[in-house]
């Protein structure tokens, strides 16, 4: 999982710069709008989704894929699909990419959680899990109706009306950008405090921020 995190992180990270970079380079075209659509699916759509497929299936016992090697009627009926409704996430974020893309109102700010900011929302868990260890987060972390709730409230929040910053730069003016900076600044805190399980309350003060910034 560490390492599906590095490379979701790195996409992350090459996502919030290319904007920025093919606007000073004045290269912006609507071929890049779609192909950086469609690498936001796999980092921020396919892979949250299949995070979620993963910790769902640690709640159930005898989920397997692997046993059942044939498509008779015994495969749909001893199979557990509780997982599955973690690919929710992927289904509610290729909607979010979609409407984002014929959307002409988002610019400064988004409207509903972008795709990126879910991710790191939902790969922080088994993060959480694997590196700090703490006995009272896993067993939040995987139950079955936390991992639901959560599954619905990122859906939600992805198609949300909520008005959020943008996190984008434009420029690196701090009058322009005080928000984005002070989110920043403070994320970094969280992150020395907290560690892995500082993401999620990253993500809660940043809705918190938007909310109180209208």
């Amino acid at each position: 999982m560490t390492a599906t995190a590095f490379f979701v992180f790195l996409g992350i990270f090459f996502d919030f710069f290319d904007g920025l970079l093919a606007r000073k380079l004045k290269v912006q075209s609507e071929l890049g709008l779609q192909l950086d659509s469609l690498a936001d699916m796999i980092t921020s759509g396919l892979v949250p989704g299949i995070v979620m497929l993963h910790l769902l299936s640690l709640t159930v016992d005898d989920f397997s894929l692997v046993e059942h090697t044939d498509y008779s009627t015994e495969f749909f009926s001893d199979i557990q699909w509780l997982p599955f409704f973690g690919l929710l996430i992927t289904l509610a974020s290729a909607y979010r990419l979609a409407t984002f893309n014929i959307s002409n109102n988002q610019s400064d700010s988004f409207i509903g959680l972008p795709t990126p900011a879910n991710t790191l929302l939902i790969i922080s868990f088994p993060l959480i899990m694997e590196h700090q260890n703490n006995d009272t987060m896993n067993t939040i972390i995987l139950n079955p109706w936390f991992l639901i709730g959560v599954t619905l409230l990122s859906s939600f929040l992805l198609n949300s009306k909520i008005k959020l910053i943008a996190l984008k730069f434009k420029n690196w003016s701090f009058k322009d950008n005080a928000a984005r900076y002070l989110l920043i600044i403070l994320a970094i805190i969280l992150l020395i405090i907290f560690k892995f399980a500082g993401i999620p309350l990253i993500i809660i003060l940043y809705v918190l921020m938007s909310l109180a910034s209208k």
